[in-house]
């Protein structure tokens, strides 16, 4: 199969991708180039083959076939540590905090994971470092509180400070927006907007076709596992397949 991206084409270049899992294509030979400094939207309903791509870049499955590149090095099939000491990190639809820690010490655990089993090796310096990443998150006033003390929004911006402990140059957010009223959208389509103005690619999925196409430089749109369209918000809203694929007569 004809190459459609060379390994250097981008921070994350995925190559004819493919997920099977018995008899279902779940990623079905995608290709995907994402450009540093960039915000990415990769969009699709249920059942397109998002979260199973993430999980094949993140080292959560092995693909079928198809080669994962990053920063120009074949990392296919990498384990999920692997991934993140190379410099990528994710969040989940489903918050995984430690429940009986506070949100910095669920931070704070987070920055140094090699080599911290529990609170009792964790250092002033550390701690120091968590604060700063929950306030640079929104979460200054809450680093005390306990993770069930939190709403749907903190729990979110708690889920990126523990991504952000990891220092990673590209981070893949996972359905940003679900649960999320209007303004808090928009509060956090302006942290991610902040976040890549300092450095960090950011892969955005999300069903919230407003916020997200708000959001992102770029869109790549997939169905039954396979890319239909990419181009920018404008392009996506008035291409036709995407409309009938995805949008509707939904505005967007």
């Amino acid at each position: 199969m004809t190459a459609e991206y060379a390994p250097s084409d981008g921070i994350l270049v995925l190559e004819n991708l493919r997920k099977e899992f018995g008899g279902l294509t779940a990623v079905d030979d995608l290709s995907v180039a994402v450009e540093e400094g960039e915000i990415l939207g990769f969009i699709g309903p249920n059942g397109a083959g998002k979260s199973t791509t993430f999980n094949c870049v993140t080292g959560t499955y092995s693909p079928t076939s198809g080669t994962v590149w990053f920063r120009g090095e074949d990392v296919t099939g990498e384990p999920a540590f692997e991934m993140v000491k190379r410099g990528m990190a994710r969040t989940f639809q489903s918050f995984r905090p430690l429940e009986d820690r506070t949100v910095r010490e669920n931070v704070a655990l987070a920055l140094a994971p090699d080599r911290i089993f529990s609170l009792s090796g964790l250092r002033g310096q550390t701690l120091t470092r968590a604060s700063e990443i929950c306030a640079r998150v929104g979460l200054d006033d809450r680093t005390e509180q306990f993770p069930d003390e939190l709403p749907h929004a903190g729990l979110l911006r708690l889920e990126l400070a523990r991504a952000l402990a990891t220092e990673p140059d590209l981070l893949l957010v996972d359905e940003p927006f679900a649960g999320l009223s209007s303004g808090e959208v928009a509060d956090l389509s302006t942290l991610l907007r902040s976040l890549r103005d300092e450095g960090t690619t950011l892969v955005v999925v999300d069903h919230n076709m407003r916020g997200l196409l708000s959001l992102i430089d770029r869109a790549v749109v997939i169905q039954f596992g396979s890319k239909i369209a990419e181009g920018t918000p404008d392009e996506i809203r008035e291409n036709e397949t995407v409309q009938e694929a995805y949008l509707g007569r939904e505005e967007v």
